[in-house]
């Protein structure tokens, strides 16, 4: 993944910007292991999620993913007073139809359950010259009066991990098949 791209002026949450190159893969190879649930299991599997549940709904030009997902609290101290020991995640991506360069896009939206913390934002998966690439742009945001601002890198930092190691593991799966 290329490093995270921040907007420290933006008043309304913390920018995220994430690229995840697959070499010598097709937007659809990308695609398929996206809305693949054993895949996304695979992927809850890898970041130590204590719990979780993938739904995917694959309706003729939508897909839905949903993953619910608990985790270990591994944020600061600071953090951990607020959330507990681990934090309950819904992640629900909605996919449209290919495009006639097999590009797709769609929307992403991360809560964090009982917690005023959130990220919006948009998928897209884009051919490239040396195969495709998945780009993730969200805004964090984190609701709390006078340290919303300082949690809000910290939500940021374990949204990115989990998406390297998606991105690793995709990589793995689509240079398996």
């Amino acid at each position: 993944m290329a490093p995270s791209r921040t907007d420290p002026a933006m008043m309304s949450g913390m920018r995220l910007h994430e690229t995840a190159d697959y070499p010598g893969a097709t937007p659809d190879q990308v695609f398929s292991i996206i809305r693949d649930d054993d895949f996304r299991a695979e992927v809850c599997e890898k970041v130590h999620a204590i719990a979780y549940e993938v739904t995917v709904d694959d309706q003729q030009d939508e897909v839905r993913v949903q993953i619910d997902r608990t985790m270990p609290a591994e944020m600061p101290d600071f953090v951990k007073r607020l959330t507990g020991e681990t934090v309950e995640v819904r992640q629900t991506e909605v996919w449209g139809p290919a495009a006639a360069d097999g590009s797709r896009s769609g929307t992403v939206r991360l809560t964090i359950k009982g917690q005023p913390a959130s990220m919006d934002g948009t998928m897209a998966i884009n051919p490239t010259p040396s195969g495709a690439e998945l780009v993730v742009d969200g805004d964090v945001k984190v609701k709390i009066p006078l340290v919303g601002r300082k949690i809000e890198p910290e939500v940021a930092k374990a949204i990115v991990a989990a998406l390297q190691v998606e991105s690793a593991a995709g990589r793995a799966r689509v240079a398996g098949s």
